[in-house]
């Protein structure tokens, strides 16, 4: 499976509960923090949610 890296790029700071509560689903805590997830529905999902306040890029 593909793996993408998840890195936030805009405050979650005045954004709705859920969309708070998606970014530290990812394992994202603070702007400018990445991590690298498998590319599985249910992340792409997530990201889909969140992404105005995401960048992501294909890992290879």
């Amino acid at each position: 499976m593909a793996k993408v890296r998840i890195t936030q790029v805009k405050s979650k700071i005045g954004s709705p509960e859920r969309q708070k509560l998606t970014l530290q689903a990812l394992g994202l805590r603070k702007v400018n923090a990445s991590v690298e997830v498998e590319a599985t529905p249910q992340i792409l999902g997530m990201i889909r949610k969140v992404n105005h306040l995401v960048k992501v890029e294909e890992v290879k």
